[in-house]
């Protein structure tokens, strides 16, 4: 029974987890707390421990000891893929508040963490402390998500996403000292300092020579494209199984900064590697919380008892937001952005992983060594550590979104377009776009262009779309749509490739250059371009052609009395129909795979043609009068 048992597991898992993120993503709630839901289901049928307890035909007890080291390498993994995506100039002015953060916020949650858990929860201060370090961290597997839906601006989106990677490593650092403190009851400041010296040291060190020589061998074509993505894969687990040898912990160190060198480097692309790790993140995270949601018995939860509730509320309406305060204390940072900042700190996989490690060891640690004073609680370590992530994943994924929107640091549905172009009919779909406090930004490369977008009132920005650096210097705070309406079909097909990464290949459009029919369009594969954007007819130099003959861009209401087969009547069939807003203002982009029509209540934006120039001959015949 066994032998079948843990294929039926193994296959069990990845497909709770995809379907708990294919869930969270079609009911817009944080796939998190899906993830610890089914997980928890998944636990009161089976248990991981018991799965592996089977196999190897002993106890449990057996279980995390081979959990775990997965556990830890799948968690490198996942900090690697977030080293990948920090980019310096991405953080621009905000640097300085993520320092703060991460020496001043991180010591005052240790500090009140420590305190609410002695006397809301009734831990040793031992047992206190180490829970504080514990929850120091914030969750990047929580706060990319939840940054990608709810899309607030760029200084706030960055300095989350930082403090999210690098708060990691650090918390899992402290931990390890308290660990050492609260098991063989000893503190040496010289101790801890060499501790934490030798860890960045170890890091830094590791870090960046596994990045030289990564770049060394794609430069010189060591290595073969189809091995990259594996390549940098078995490079990141082995740096973090040899710095995690040299010092305990401080291979989470050493991945990121990895992570973060081969990101800011300019002498080879790794975008493509980076794709491939976004792929297994989610694979990962997915079966993450899954199983150690899976360890997690409900019995365990109900031992907390309802003070866990209010801990948690002091967590997340307290500590979190006073740290935030008396880390920026002093700095000139809009008090809007540092109160979003401070309400959102979810916590995740690692916690949840560092907490479960420790815990187990505490409990082992109980039975030999007597004091029952200090390990009392130890069994509850992980349980309190899952109930915070829990909850602080349910406030803040369930009220960050309003709370943005409410200090207009994002849109409610971001309606905004991102236009890759800015010729004669693209500032005049533009401006019909911008009448409805649609954001539109158009980029190009004609100055010509973008100086009479500019002139026009439009936002627009000079260079290639397909820049980095252009990327990299964009606020996409309240665009949701990117529309590639360049004259080249390569360009708009690279473009589109790049922004799907950024709006997802259901917000991505194309429009062709000569038609759909041309031996350029059919060339480039389906799976490389954009949504054929407008109808299958319609292409960029028949666009071009109608507004050189004068064409105009009309909104036009869609009302009972003024439906649509009457708009087409009165504006012939030649229109073209380029957009939809509905009465919640909500843009509908035309495709050429669209199925929506327009109704009572939406306005239309159409392209309509001139008016045709009837040539009228003076060849006036003079009747026959009387003379």
């Amino acid at each position: 029974m066994s032998e079948q048992l843990f294929p039926f597991f193994l296959v069990l898992v990845p497909l709770l987890g995809i379907l708990a993120q294919w869930l969270a993503w079609r009911l817009q709630v944080p796939s998190i707390l899906l993830l610890l839901a089914f997980g928890l289901c998944l636990g009161i049928w089976i248990s991981p421990d018991r799965v592996l307890g089977g196999v190897t035909g002993t106890d449990e007890s057996v279980g995390p000891k081979l959990l775990f080291p997965i556990v830890s390498l799948s968690v490198a993994i996942i900090l690697f893929e977030g080293g990948l995506t920090l980019r310096w100039s991405q953080l621009g002015d905000g640097a300085g508040i993520v320092l703060r953060l991460m020496i001043v916020s991180s010591v005052v949650t240790w500090v009140f963490s420590t305190i609410l858990a002695k006397y809301l929860l009734g831990f040793s201060w031992q047992l206190a402390s180490l829970l504080g370090a514990i929850l120091m961290v914030t969750g990047p597997t929580v706060v990319g998500p939840l940054l990608r839906q709810i899309r607030p601006n760029r200084r706030v989106s960055s300095v989350l996403q930082w403090e999210g990677i690098l708060i990691d490593p650090v918390g899992a650092v402290a931990a390890v000292l308290v660990y050492e403190v609260v098991a063989h009851g000893h503190f040496s400041w010289f101790d801890s300092l060499v501790i934490v010296l030798e860890t960045l040291a170890i890091g830094v060190c590791l870090g960046c020579l596994a990045a030289v020589l990564l770049v060394l061998a794609l430069r010189k074509y060591l290595i073969p494209d189809f091995l990259h993505g594996v390549f940098f894969l078995v490079v990141a687990l082995a740096t973090f199984w040899l710095s995690n040898m040299m010092r305990e912990e401080s291979g989470l160190v050493t991945v990121t900064i990895l992570g973060i060198c081969l990101a800011n480097q300019h002498y080879v692309s790794v975008e493509h590697v980076l794709e491939f790790k976004e792929h297994l993140r989610v694979l990962l995270i997915s079966c993450l919380f899954i199983v150690l949601g899976s360890r997690l018995q409900l019995s365990d939860l109900a031992e907390i008892g309802w003070v866990g509730v209010p801990f948690v509320l002091g967590l997340v309406f307290l500590v979190r937001p006073l740290s935030v305060y008396l880390a920026t204390l002093g700095n000139k940072w809009d008090p809007r952005e540092r109160l979003f900042v401070g309400l959102v700190a979810p916590r995740g996989i690692v916690a949840a992983s560092v907490a479960s490690v420790f815990g187990l060891k505490l409990v082992a640690l109980a039975s030999t060594a007597g004091n029952e004073a200090v390990f009392a609680k130890a069994d509850l370590l992980a349980p309190v550590t899952f109930l915070v992530i829990l909850g602080s994943v349910t406030l803040c994924g369930l009220g960050a979104g309003p709370l943005a929107r409410k200090l207009q640091l994002a849109d409610a549905n971001p309606q905004g377009v991102l236009l890759a172009g800015a010729s004669l009919w693209v500032r005049e779909v533009a401006l019909a776009l911008q009448k409805f406090d649609i954001r539109v930004l158009l980029i190009d490369t004609n100055f010509g262009n973008v100086s009479t977008a500019r002139q026009a009132g439009l936002d627009a920005k000079c260079g290639s779309v397909l820049s980095e650096h252009v990327q990299e210097e964009q606020d996409l705070a309240g665009i949701g749509s990117f529309l590639a309406v360049t004259p080249s079909d390569e360009v708009n097909t690279l473009a589109a490739m790049e922004y799907m990464h950024v709006f997802s290949r259901a917000n991505v459009y194309q429009l062709a250059s000569q038609g759909k029919a041309h031996v350029r369009w059919q060339s480039i594969p389906e799976n490389r371009r954009g949504r054929q954007l407008f109808a299958a007819d319609i292409n960029h130099g028949t666009l071009e052609t109608l507004f050189e003959r004068g064409a105009t861009v009309k909104t036009t209401p869609i009302t009972e009395n003024f439906s649509m087969d009457e708009f087409l009547q009165t504006h012939g069939p030649d229109v073209i129909v380029l957009f939809c807003v509905d009465a919640d203002r909500k843009l509908r982009i035309r495709s050429s795979q669209s199925t929506w029509a327009p109704v009572a209540g939406d306005t239309v934006i159409a392209v309509v043609p001139p008016e045709p120039q009837v040539a009228t001959e003076a060849n006036e015949e003079s009747s026959p009068g009387l003379i």
